[in-house]
């Protein structure tokens, strides 16, 4: 077991290795002149050639590679002499559209996504293997057709048009909740809660729907193991021989699906995140591709990259905890 997961975090690490050097080398590749879209239509050739300098593009591809990998481990500085300023590690790069520090563009809109995917995350795994484990041992009678048959709609709409109904009936016909947006925990927890109630639900519905099937195809699978069948043999309780026995055996598909999911989404809930005006990461990686701020864009698929990457290590290491069955070696 400690044996396999070296071997894998050896392979993460090249995988993550491998990536960023891709990353860097598509938007490196580009037509566009990153130096030309540092400043406006009206920008002079001298400035753009200053602006060249600052961000070290004058210089190979292979080197301004080596300076944004240190910068992400030890910082850099930008320009020389008196024009120079630093970027502290870890520094993903400096944004001239906005005159910030990418790092701290992220520091300030992946926290937004983060509470709007883990709170969508706990709604939609709770519910969704509820209902499937429920339509499971109901197999064929109403409660397992009402189920799946709700799955089927919920999944089939999108989350833009869930939204939008969300914001049309619940906060404009009915006012059950205001138009206040995002607000931060420690400024009003309420408000807070509030703010990404709509949010969570509109996100955690479909996957809710998917999870739900999912659930239902492998509980009666394992149901018909025979090793279920032992356990209700020796008397067991249902309760145990469902919850211990079954769903455990039964979770293998779920960890993965809901690892990659959830790994995915935390790289920018882009939709969900426009239709309520919520400025976390999707937004920040929409704005920043709209106004061709390359810094930004370049840091955002590599973290969108490296949360897959490292959501394959963990699923990984959960199947040999969830299945006994399962041996790294």
């Amino acid at each position: 077991m400690g044996a396999y997961i070296v071997r894998r975090v050896i392979a993460m690490i090249l995988m993550l290795i491998a990536m960023s050097m891709i990353v860097f080398l598509l938007f490196a590749a580009l037509p566009a002149d990153p130096a030309r879209l540092t400043c406006g239509q009206r920008c002079t050739p001298q400035v753009v050639e200053a602006n060249r300098v600052r961000l070290g593009l004058d210089k190979p591809i292979y080197e301004q590679y080596a300076t944004f990998v240190k910068g992400i481990f030890t910082g850099r500085t930008y320009g020389s002499g008196t024009a120079s300023f630093d970027c502290a590690a870890p520094c993903l790069g400096y944004s001239f559209e906005r005159g910030e520090e990418v790092t701290d563009l992220v520091a300030t809109h992946f926290p937004i996504t983060l509470q709007l995917v883990l709170g969508a995350f706990v709604f939609w795994i709770v519910v969704g293997v509820s209902v499937g484990i429920i339509a499971a041992l109901r197999r064929g009678k109403w409660q397992d057709r009402l189920i799946m048959g709700l799955s089927l709609v919920g999944y089939s709409f999108p989350t833009f048009f869930i939204g939008l109904l969300f914001i049309f009936f619940i906060q404009i016909r009915w006012g059950l909740i205001g138009f206040d947006g995002y607000v931060p925990f420690v400024e009003d927890p309420t408000g807070w809660f509030t703010g990404l109630l709509l949010p969570w639900i509109t996100l955690a519905l479909v996957y809710a729907a998917f999870y739900a099937r999912l659930t239902r195809n492998q509980m009666l699978e394992t149901l018909g193991e025979d090793y279920i069948r032992t356990a209700r043999s020796k008397g067991l309780p249902e309760r145990t021989v469902i919850g211990k026995h079954g769903l455990r055996a039964g979770l293998t598909p779920i960890v993965t699906a809901a690892g990659l999911d959830l790994s995915l989404l935390l790289g920018g809930v882009v939709i969900t995140e426009a239709v309520f005006n919520l400025p976390g990461l999707g937004r920040l990686s929409v704005d920043s591709v709209l106004q061709a701020d390359l810094p930004v864009i370049t840091a955002t698929v590599l973290i969108a990259a490296g949360f897959v990457i490292v959501a394959n290590l963990i699923v990984d290491i959960l199947y040999a905890v969830i299945d006994p069955r399962v041996r790294l070696v």
